[in-house]
This record gives C-alpha cells, sequence and structure tokens, in this order.
C-alpha cells in the first residue's frame, strides 16, 4: 500500500505467525478446526458449486483446502509468507487444482475476476485495530456480489466492559499447559495485551456500516463469535 497513513498488516500479524516452526505446528494447537460448518453455513446461503470463495487469513488452509471440493475457485489468502509458503506447498500436495495462494491482507488484497460470492475468515481479523477492521470490512464488501455472503469467525467480547476481570480470570483458568497442545494462560493474556479483539457491541454496527447484515450470530464462552452475514 502507497498510502502514507496506510498500517503495515504484517507488522500486526504477530511474530508468531512468521515463524516456520510455528506454522508447523498450527494447526494441533488451534486443535484441527473442522470446517464443515462454514461450508454448509455457505451453501445455507445461497453459495453454490460454481461459486467463487475469498478465504482471508486462510492460515495453513484447512478451510481453502476442504472448500476445494466444494466451490468452483478458492482464493486462499494470507499475510504471513510462512503460512502462503506452507498453504502452497498443502495445495501442492493434496491435488485441488482450484486453489490459489495470494500473499496479502485483508487492507491489501486485491481481488482478480468477478465479485466473489462468499469471504470467509477464521480467528484474523482480530489482529487489526477497530477503525483498521472497519476498513477491512468495507473492503470485504467490496470485493463480493450483492447477496454475497461472509461467513466470520473470532474472538469477540460478548460482555460490558467492568465484566471484563472476570471473564478474563474463567478463561484462563480454564486454559491448557502445553503449548503444542493448545493455548496456554499467557496464551490468552498475550492477546488480550497485545491483539484487538473488540466487542460485540461495536463490531456488529461495524457490519453495518460496511453493508452487511447479520442473519445468524452464535457465541462460545462469551469470547468466541460466529457471524453469518450477508451483502445488501
Amino acid at each position: 500500500m502507497t498510502d502514507p497513513w496506510m498500517i503495515d498488516e504484517l507488522a500486526h500479524a504477530g511474530p508468531e505467525h512468521l515463524d516456520e516452526a510455528f506454522v508447523a505446528n498450527f494447526d494441533r494447537k488451534q486443535g484441527f478446526p473442522d470446517p464443515a460448518d462454514d461450508i454448509a453455513a455457505l451453501h445455507d446461503n445461497g453459495v453454490g458449486g460454481d461459486a467463487t470463495v475469498v478465504d482471508l487469513g486462510a492460515g495453513t488452509g484447512r478451510f481453502a483446502l476442504a472448500a476445494a471440493g466444494h466451490f468452483a475457485r478458492v482464493v486462499a489468502v494470507d499475510i504471513s509468507p510462512a503460512m502462503v509458503e506452507a498453504l502452497t506447498r498443502r495445495a501442492a500436495e493434496s491435488g485441488p487444482r482450484n486453489v490459489e495462494t495470494v500473499r496479502a491482507g485483508f487492507l491489501s488484497y486485491r481481488h482478480e475476476g468477478p465479485p466473489a460470492d462468499a469471504v470467509h475468515t477464521r480467528h484474523a481479523l482480530h489482529q487489526l485495530p477497530d477503525f483498521w477492521k472497519s476498513q477491512a470490512l468495507v473492503r470485504v464488501a467490496a470485493l463480493l456480489r450483492p447477496g454475497g455472503v461472509l461467513r466470520m469467525r473470532d474472538l469477540v467480547y460478548d460482555f460490558a466492559p467492568e465484566e471484563a476481570e472476570e471473564v478474563f480470570a474463567a478463561w484462563l483458568s480454564g486454559a491448557g499447559v502445553d503449548p503444542l497442545a493448545g493455548y496456554t494462560a499467557e496464551d490468552y493474556a498475550e492477546h488480550i495485551r497485545t491483539e484487538h479483539s473488540t466487542y460485540r457491541w461495536l463490531l456488529e454496527p461495524m457490519l453495518d456500516a460496511a453493508g452487511f447484515d447479520i442473519v445468524h450470530a452464535h457465541y462460545d464462552g462469551r469470547l468466541f463469535g460466529t457471524y453469518t452475514c450477508v451483502r445488501r
């Protein structure tokens, strides 16, 4: 990006996402999330087999590679060179020919071809401060066709500010102990200190202002939000 006021998304990605050793263990640490519910949500909201789907913050490609069996074109986008390298290698090994990999972020991705039918993103938007989240959501809406679907999972705070201490204490007390097998209390604390999860009551107006209607929202533990939105 050439604008002098634009942030460097790579600097906001978190140093661990740039580390090859972390990337190699990323799926295990994430708990090997199953993308079946996300793919089903896209189908249920009118995204058919001939669709173009963009996966922003694609990571190692668990969603993108699974989606390749359901949609005609999948564009897997990540800001981390290490993630893109791992994803490109995995796509070559697994064989789908309809997965494209692009190194870019929410604010730098340039979509080529007809507007996308859907965008998927999982645990990536929180890497941006709120002003930049809103800019990112506007850009997501711009690359979608009218009626296109945004499926988003992220760490979002579904509580009032005065409840933060209580909610965070419970979150940290339930953390794992093996950093290779899951997220530890220090991982959670570092997220709170250095990343940019926002409140639900701020995120939802951002989605509306960007041009999305929320058709489904679900929260786990007042910390993890799943949204299905349709572009107006």
